[in-house]
């Protein structure tokens, strides 16, 4: 006779609490508190309107991932791996996500302390107001005019360590995690073409000092088809740098960038053989063709129209193929038709994406200036 243990029987849901919380958000997504049948309650988010689809499969290629970073001993001495979350789609436009707990929102940190450390500075809307004003303005204008926002509005990511973590050990170590977790998911937002990094989709744990992304909307490099194309491969802005300390992006930052992106590269077939299965899922092909919200949001605030220039193109296969064969060469280290070390591909892609060059021909909505 099979016995079942008593702490299987104790896993499962007892009920939801009777009330509910708006998050804000276009989609108006719900906070729900679950009475698990072990005692435990847990928060989780219920989003309709959204397809979740492209967001769970996301998870599972960051778990996979994990697991490559985990069975190299120098990963795994480092601590390096991307924080995960369980995501559950219900439907093509519904979902249900855990609840991310003891985090904010990168931007919703920023923008009143920005004010708050730095009264003498521009405010970050006022920042906002000054870049939406350059849109249709040449390069080398928004350069210039980009250069003249950030002298008058300097980073404070800082300070965010100083507050959470008073005693020196923890703040030297808690700024370590947060450094390698950065640079952990740039390397595989980059490999994975992940696009839509603005600061309410990066949260960082007001504990671990960990950064988790989330709204995997733009992948496989999408966003170099939104109206605004995006031209950097992950966000390295410099609040973000400001967080990792004096020596910024040397040091911690590039050695965990390089030693993550060894591991991918020499893990290049498997990596490939999981893509491969994923995008030519038949669930997979309803997000490799389209934008998702984020051109939808981009067209909003520009046009007052959320469907103009939305639609299908090409097909599947065709897409699919292109996203692979893109990842490969990434993964052996091919840019602009040009082989590189795996040092040599760390320096450009921090460069790539740090440069004002680059950041100022950003959205508006990204806040490239934080």
């Amino acid at each position: 006779m099979q016995t079942v243990s008593k702490a299987t029987m104790t896993l499962g849901i007892h009920k939801w609490a009777d009330q509910i919380q708006g998050v804000g958000g276009i989609n108006a997504p719900k906070k729900l508190v679950c009475h698990c049948m072990d005692g435990q309650e847990r928060i989780q988010l219920l989003k309709g309107k959204d397809d979740m689809r492209q967001d769970a499969v996301m998870q599972q290629v960051f778990g996979i991932l994990n697991v490559l970073l985990r069975n190299d001993k120098e990963a795994n001495r480092r601590k390096l791996a991307v924080r995960t979350y369980k995501v559950v789609p219900l439907s093509r436009q519904s979902g249900i996500l855990e609840w991310c707990s003891n985090t904010v929102p990168i931007g919703v940190w920023l923008i009143p302390a920005h004010q708050r450390y730095r009264p003498q500075d521009i405010t970050p809307i006022e920042a906002r107001k000054l870049f939406a004003e350059l849109a249709k303005s040449s390069v080398k204008t928004k350069q210039d005019k980009f250069g003249k926002i950030c002298d008058r509005l300097s980073p404070v990511f800082h300070h965010f360590f100083l507050e959470r973590f008073l005693m020196p050990g923890m703040w030297f170590e808690r700024r370590l995690c947060y450094t390698k977790s950065v640079a952990v998911a740039s390397m595989i937002g980059y490999i994975l073409g992940i696009g839509d990094r603005h600061v309410q989709n990066i949260l960082v744990d007001e504990k671990t000092a960990e950064v988790i992304h989330i709204d995997f909307g733009i992948a496989f490099e999408l966003g170099k088809n939104l109206p605004t194309p995006e031209t950097i491969p992950f966000r390295l802005t410099r609040d973000l740098i400001s967080g990792m300390g004096i020596s910024g992006i040397e040091g911690v930052f590039k050695k965990s960038c390089e030693r993550t992106l060894e591991i991918l590269r020499a893990n290049h077939a498997p990596i490939m053989t999981i893509l491969e299965v994923l995008l030519y899922d038949p669930l997979y092909s309803w997000n490799v063709l389209t934008n998702k919200k984020a051109a939808r949001r981009q067209m909003a605030e520009m046009y007052g129209d959320e469907e103009s220039g939305l639609g299908g193109g090409s097909s599947v296969n065709i897409s699919a193929e292109r996203a692979l064969l893109r990842v490969s060469d990434k993964l052996n280290g091919k840019e602009d038709e040009k082989y590189t070390s795996v040092e040599g591909q760390v320096e450009r892609l921090i460069f790539t994406a740090s440069t004002n060059l680059n950041l100022c021909q950003l959205f508006h909505g990204w806040q490239p200036y934080l």
